[in-house]
């Protein structure tokens, strides 16, 4: 969802809200027995409920801008949705997530959260124990504050390395980032709240994120970005699934049938229900026809498509009262699977535990920061060192965050925030970190070492503290947010020149870069140790300084490609710059149109000519070879694979032994690559199947993984399902993509799956 108090902005464009309908005065139907199937219940209730209560649930109000009539007790959030009290349906109550309960309206703003780090992160971890971990407590933070459904469960695969919002999403990969998804979903909803999942589908850029109309071969959608939700959802059973702002093949993801009915509702069979993003409704006949069940946060959308104009529709015929029954009958099926229903969120806050809470957070930080670089053993960092000096990144007093609707209020609060002045996120996107200081966390390891701080704005300073150092780090920033892309992948602010002067006074320099995603490095070859820490969240500067001096064995391993270039990229820049700086000109040439939810930005196309090939399967289909591929980490020990067996025939199960041969204990993520060949002929070695792997110092473990056969396989759009073709298919375990640590091959039989 996109930021409230951006949308605030809109407020100018609301003529007027519609009154709620009155419900018709009814006696309380019986509780609906538990005995009864999740279906059952949610069939009884539909029948229970009049006309007015099914209508009050089929679209959300936005508290800033709402004034409905009669007045709703609305607590500020970013969702709300009436519920129906004598038959025992919940107030829906929303909160943003993904990365903490993210409920960024001003009135609540004394109000704090624990901070995840970003879910690329989380990704980098390759556990899905952390993912579920990490979802469970920001989903019993959610239910302590009294929200009861959280808007996360970002799934939407990297395609573009520059992309704004990659720092919210798991990644390039189908497997891992639908196993990373599932298993974050269903921490959430273990606290019987609902989650959705997002935002469906090919929200893979923000310029012109409510104009775009991406375009993709069907079969390579499955074989990607569909893949990875429908792997989530699966594993994860979200009670709710978000609808894009952007158009898929020439319809608006909100209203698109064939996403919404063909694949999600009937191929996968989807209970639960399509809720929309905020203002990314543009319809109430052509919507609900095409599948979308609830419209949220109104007041941001062009008009109330699903108040007063979805009875009108009714009462014309244009809407049989057959779909609304079925968009009903799917939200409170939702709110009944995950529990909600009867265990309601209390109405009171309760008490949290933010110090048990900030250990997870920095558990997931350790677990993805990836050692991207370390020549001559530089790092783990001797605590025999010095002289140590820190420069740049505000790292005397906290570690950046991403921008937009996913920005948590953590605890400890805000020791830098930076306002936007230009963009399409200045109106409500704020640069901020977190209070969690690299200076203080590394002098408390190292104590007896001198451990000084300059700011890095003054190159030649810089140098010259680096050079009266034993040791410089660093902290190189990557600013991202969602609304808007950078126009480009290199560092800002003159940082390159920053770290060009630092190595040159000090050949000791190690670079900890905090960056949404990949970032370019032309001083690569120049400096001896690179460290990826992401936006790392609350406890990053604790997790960053245990990582550098070996407290905690680096094991976060890259889940998106850094090209060395951005024209190794499918596209190098945003598509759509040329629109949005049109837009822009416009607007500084003092052009005073309200622009909306669009800001200006001409209508424009996004030919994912790429298809299925996404991230490493582009790199190698065009030979790339990137600056790092996905999948790489070092560690501080060493790890070895031997054993290999393949069982092959109607399932594919590959198992191998993984031993730590160095002298400390350690974290491996084995990865099984596969070649398969996709539906428009080309092949490719596809991640199938991954673990982490935690090994005491000559440890062994043996590592089994069964094959999910659609991982292999490729969509028969004219058979309307998943084929495996029999034959032989060469297999690689490998550290990442490209890796050939064993090899062998499988023969496996042909084999069809429903889609």
């Amino acid at each position: 969802m996109a930021s409230v108090a951006r949308h605030s902005l809109l407020a100018g464009l609301i003529v007027g809200l519609c009154a709620l309908p009155t419900a018709t005065a009814q006696t309380s139907a019986p509780a609906t027995p538990r005995q009864q199937s999740a279906e059952e219940r949610a069939d009884a209730l539909v029948k229970a409920m009049t006309r007015e209560e099914k209508l009050r649930l089929i679209h959300g109000y936005f508290p800033p801008l709402a004034k409905p009539v009669p007045p709703i007790a609305m607590i500020p959030s970013a969702g709300h949705i009436p519920g129906v009290p004598r038959l025992g349906i919940p107030t829906l109550r929303e909160s943003d997530a993904s990365l903490g309960v993210a409920n960024q309206v001003e009135q609540r703003k004394g109000d704090v959260a624990t901070a995840l780090p970003a879910s690329i992160a989380t990704a980098a971890t390759f556990n899905p124990a952390l993912a579920y971990q990490g979802g469970a407590m920001i989903g019993a933070e959610a239910r302590a504050k009294t929200f009861n459904v959280l808007l996360a469960g970002g799934v939407n695969l990297t395609r573009d390395p520059w992309a704004g919002r990659n720092f919210e999403y798991l990644g390039e990969d189908p497997w891992l980032a639908g196993v990373m998804a599932g298993a974050h979903i269903r921490g959430v909803q273990s606290n019987h709240i609902v989650s959705t999942i997002k935002h469906f589908a090919l929200n893979a850029q923000e310029t012109g994120r409510t104009v775009l109309d991406a375009r993709i071969d069907k079969a390579a959608l499955r074989e990607s970005d569909l893949l990875a939700f429908q792997i989530a959802i699966e594993m994860g059973r979200p009670a709710s699934v978000m609808c894009a702002y952007n158009k898929v093949n020439g319809d608006y993801a909100c209203e698109n049938a064939w996403l919404l009915n063909d694949v999600l509702k009937k191929d996968w069979g989807y209970k639960g229900w399509v809720m929309s993003d905020w203002g990314a409704v543009h319809s109430t006949r052509k919507a609900a026809l095409n599948g979308l069940d609830q419209a949220s946060g109104q007041e941001l959308d062009d008009a109330l498509f699903f108040d007063s104009k979805f009875a009108e529709a009714l009462d014309a015929g244009q809407i049989p009262m057959a779909r609304l029954d079925d968009m009903v009958r799917r939200i409170v099926f939702g709110i009944i699977d995950v529990g909600l229903m009867d265990n309601p969120a209390p109405e009171t806050a309760q008490a949290i535990d933010y110090a048990a809470n900030a250990n997870i957070a920095q558990r997931t930080a350790e677990e993805g920061i990836v050692l991207l670089k370390n020549d001559g053993g530089l790092l783990p960092l001797a605590r025999s060192a010095r002289r140590i000096v820190l420069i740049g990144g505000h790292a005397d007093v906290g570690v950046l965050s991403g921008g937009g609707s996913s920005q948590v209020r953590s605890v400890g609060g805000a020791p830098v925030e930076i306002p936007l002045t230009k963009g399409a996120a200045a109106s409500f996107a704020r640069i901020t970190w977190h209070a969690s200081s690299p200076l203080k966390a590394i002098q408390a390891l190292a104590p007896d070492a001198q451990v000084t701080y300059v700011d890095g704005s003054d190159p030649a300073k810089a140098a010259a503290a680096a050079r009266a150092a034993d040791l410089a780090i660093v902290f190189a920033l990557a600013w991202r947010t969602e609304a808007q892309d950078p126009d480009d992948m290199a560092l800002p602010d003159h940082q390159d020149a920053l770290i060009d002067a630092v190595v040159d006074a000090n050949r000791k320099t190690l670079v900890v870069v905090e960056s949404g995603g990949p970032v370019l490095m032309p001083w690569v070859d120049r400096v001896p140790a690179i460290v990826q820490a992401w936006y790392p969240g609350q406890r990053g500067g604790e997790a960053i300084a245990n990582i550098l001096f070996g407290a905690v064995d680096p094991s976060g391993r890259l889940p998106i490609t850094f090209p060395v270039r951005a024209d190794q990229a499918p596209r190098p820049e945003p598509a759509g710059l040329a629109e949005l700086h049109a837009a822009e000109a416009r607007r500084e040439s003092g052009d005073k149109t309200v622009y909306g939810m669009s800001g200006g930005v001409a209508p424009f196309a996004v030919d994912y000519d790429e298809g299925a090939d996404v991230g490493y399967r582009w790199y190698a289909a065009r030979g790339h070879r990137p600056l790092f591929p996905f999948g790489y980490g070092l560690s501080y020990t060493r790890f070895a694979y031997s054993g290999l067996t393949i069982r092959g025939g109607r399932d594919l199960v590959v198992g191998f032994d993984v031993v730590n041969s160095g002298q400390r204990a350690g974290a491996d993520v084995p990865q099984v690559y596969v070649e398969a060949t996709s539906a428009a002929g080309a092949k490719a070695f596809r991640l199938a199947g991954f673990e982490k792997v935690h090994l005491q110092p000559g440890e062994k473990r043996r590592v089994t993984l069964t094959i999910d056969p659609r991982v292999i396989g490729r969509f028969d759009e004219q058979a309307h399902g998943w084929k495996r073709d029999a034959g032989t298919y060469r297999i690689r375990i490998g550290r990442f993509a490209g890796d050939t640590a064993l090899a062998g091959v499988a023969s496996l039989d042909a084999l069809s799956v429903a889609p």
